[in-house]
């Protein structure tokens, strides 16, 4: 069942958008998964990945339990280059290996102002979504509203 009328669900029209897409949204494509302990601890499940986390590869050939640091998040490829992730070319330089973020964990985040902002606003969106009290319409928010209207 389609869930949007104004949203394709053509499969052509989705790749075309997402390998033209612009660099700004291309963050929000590159997002990763929190770790269990992340995700407990600001209640967000993902978040767009950038220079400084640190991470864990959890699919793939280079998946283990090494964390390393993100070193570059190269957005028109989408893949991101962590630290100690890296093959041997033919003539014996050693490259940095492309890996995908939705196949890492994010262990550590690089916060700052910014990012602390996102991780509050949407911990305070999914807290009111999951919330106790949820669809529950008691006195005290019925005269609430009563004495806002009025």
């Amino acid at each position: 069942m389609k869930l949007n009328k104004m949203v394709s669900s053509d499969r052509s029209k989705s790749r075309k958008r997402h390998f033209s897409a612009p660099s700004h949204i291309r963050r929000r494509l590159m997002s990763a998964p929190l770790s269990k302990e992340l995700r407990t601890k600001y209640g967000v499940r993902s978040m767009p990945i950038r220079k400084d986390d640190e991470v864990q590869v959890v699919r793939g050939h280079y998946k283990g339990q090494q964390v390393g640091k993100v070193v570059q998040c190269y957005r028109s490829k989408f893949r991101v280059y962590i630290e100690r992730i890296q093959r041997e070319k033919a003539n014996g330089a050693t490259v940095n290996v492309g890996i995908h973020p939705s196949k890492v964990a994010i262990v550590k985040l690089k916060m700052d102002k910014d990012r602390k902002a996102i991780l509050d606003r949407r911990a305070k969106g999914r807290a009111e979504a999951l919330g106790k009290d949820k669809g529950k319409y008691t006195e005290e928010t019925a005269a609430a509203t009563a004495m806002e209207t009025a």
